[in-house]
């Protein structure tokens, strides 16, 4: 299929240029997403563990600027101030509060957040153990790339319709199955696992979000489980990447085939004209050639003018017999078009 989806002269069409080209620019997405989340796994993997006892104030006293630049740090959420109460479950209190309105619609099984609110409450990680006299105050909880709320609400509220609403939505072609309403929080007393820059400011210490674009964690599993995540996440895209870049190699290659084939078919059609022409000029050598005689054939007149180069040297019938793509037998140029030649 490649190779007859060739033009004339052995060259890729605009269809298979176009889907070479596609292929290879896939590949190139996958390849840097690939690279961009081997670097995350990385960077994680070289975060430095640090536990939630008395020693954590001094190993920030002593290091550069009183930071660690991507550190990882275990504890329980706990409120700093005031706590989240939950609007539809009794005594369930948190920190971070996700309320959510998402409509469904029966079209493709169609999903829309209609509306969405966030509320948090400032808090921070304290260690298992009561009584440590250490914790770390968590800043911008919502720009984790990981932050593990637990759903503790969730309520489909079917559609009613009635006539007008019916009508409606047969025109608009739309039909509503109704509105899901869910309510998301990170309890109080979670065990969390937060990667991020780990600050002494003043006598706080603070996690926040690292810089050297390094990932922001707020999770709810473990470190080795978190890590394990990330290198699966980077498999995955090296998996796609190799297998888009396969794709594109092997089109690649059939597209170089083609052309091959194409060129050495055209070469031998042009040898078995080249030799059955000259196989014709012995045969006519003793006979003599007559006035006027076709080049080819030498046995015919002389009846194609060839444009642009002007050679007359065929008749009709050697022109039709001339291999693709059409030269002309003198000059090799291309034959735009043929004028015929009458002679009086």
């Amino acid at each position: 299929m490649v190779t007859a989806a060739m033009d004339g002269g052995g060259r890729p069409s605009g269809l298979q240029a176009a889907l070479l080209a596609a292929s290879a620019a896939l590949t190139a997405l996958l390849c840097s997403a690939y690279r961009h989340k081997a670097r995350q796994a990385r960077g994680l993997q070289g975060a430095r563990r640090l536990r939630l006892d008395g020693e954590l104030r001094a190993v920030l006293l002593e290091a550069p600027g009183r930071c660690v630049p991507y550190a990882v740090i275990e504890g329980v959420v706990r409120s700093v101030r005031d706590t989240l109460s939950s609007q539809f479950v009794e005594d369930c209190r948190g920190v971070v509060q996700r309320l959510t309105l998402q409509e469904h619609k029966m079209v493709n099984d169609y999903e829309k957040v209609i509306h969405q609110r966030t509320n948090t409450a400032p808090f921070e990680l304290a260690p298992r153990e009561a009584g440590a006299g250490v914790a770390v105050r968590v800043t911008k909880p919502l720009e984790a790339a990981e932050l593990s709320l637990e759903t503790v609400h969730e309520k489909f509220h079917p559609s009613v319709h009635s006539f007008a609403h019916l009508l409606g939505h047969y025109i608009s072609g739309e039909r509503p199955k109704g509105v899901r309403e869910t309510e998301q929080m990170l309890k109080v007393g979670t065990l969390l696992t937060g990667v991020g820059e780990l600050v002494l400011d003043s006598n706080a210490i603070k996690l926040q979000p690292p810089k050297q674009g390094l990932r922001y964690y707020l999770s709810s599993a473990d470190f080795d489980a978190l890590l394990q995540k990330q290198r699966a996440s980077a498999r995955l895209w090296k998996i796609l990447a190799f297998l888009s870049g396969f794709a594109t190699c092997s089109l690649l290659f059939l597209l170089l085939r083609g052309q091959y084939r194409q060129r050495r078919e055209r070469r031998r059609l042009q040898e078995e004209f080249r030799q059955a022409q000259e196989l014709r000029l012995r045969r006519q050598s003793a006979a003599g050639v007559p006035k006027n005689a076709c080049a080819v054939c030498l046995s015919n007149a002389k009846a194609c003018v060839f444009l642009e180069c002007g050679h007359v040297c065929s008749c009709d019938e050697c022109y039709r017999a001339l291999p693709h793509p059409k030269a002309c037998p003198i000059c090799r140029q291309p034959i735009a078009r043929v004028v015929p030649l009458y002679n009086s």
